[in-house]
């Protein structure tokens, strides 16, 4: 063997050689596989967010895709209704058996359209002894009534309904205004325009 096989050449660089360049590199693989991690977790998060909103998306569809229709159907539910609301009980009474089987029809077909309607989510807002809610109602006017507060509502012009927990159509009642005693109506103005204290 020669003398110089264990001595390095002067050309191969020595393993502690360049110990900076070494330590940088270090330092910028850590920086890139932190900022890759970072990335992973952000696409990890786009990804989950982007099913938990198709998931809301489809539940939404399900829900809701009746809406348009069900506004349709409820003008056929009131008319069946006026129709049947038109017709007095005395006028039942002393009409034809062909009269009252037509009445008994509209009766049962009003009926069993109501029941599709629950059956998709559509269900009557309750007005029975309710405040106005202008998240529900529309008022369609004010009157003077003996006996109940200010913003009770009176009557019920027209069914108001909701699909789920949305609203499908506002009821339009009439409203408790102000009595002579200093109570107030759904809009907080005095009936003679005076906002009050």
């Amino acid at each position: 063997m020669a003398d110089n096989d264990n001595e390095t050449s002067p050309e191969a660089p020595s393993p502690f050689a360049g110990g900076e360049t070494q330590a940088d590199e270090l330092t910028a693989l850590r920086t890139e596989v932190a900022d890759l991690k970072e990335r992973h977790l952000r696409a990890l998060a786009e990804a989950e967010n982007t099913r938990r909103r198709g998931e809301r998306e489809r539940i939404d569809a399900s829900q809701y895709a009746v809406t348009r229709f069900a506004r349709d159907i409820l003008a056929v539910s009131d008319n069946l209704r006026r129709a049947l609301e038109h017709f007095p009980p005395e006028a039942r009474s002393e009409a034809s058996a062909a009269v009252k089987g037509v009445l008994e029809g509209v009766e049962a077909t009003e009926r069993q359209l109501a029941t599709a309607l629950e059956r998709h989510g559509v269900r009557a807002i309750e007005t029975k002894d309710a405040r106005f809610d202008p998240h529900m109602h529309q008022a369609i006017a004010e009157v003077p009534a003996e006996g109940k507060d200010a913003g009770a509502i009176i009557d019920v012009v027209q069914k108001g309904y909701v699909i789920a927990d949305r609203l499908l159509r506002p009821a339009m009642v009439t409203v408790a205004r102000k009595d002579a005693d200093g109570r107030r109506g759904p809009s907080g103005a005095c009936a003679d325009g005076d906002p009050g204290d």
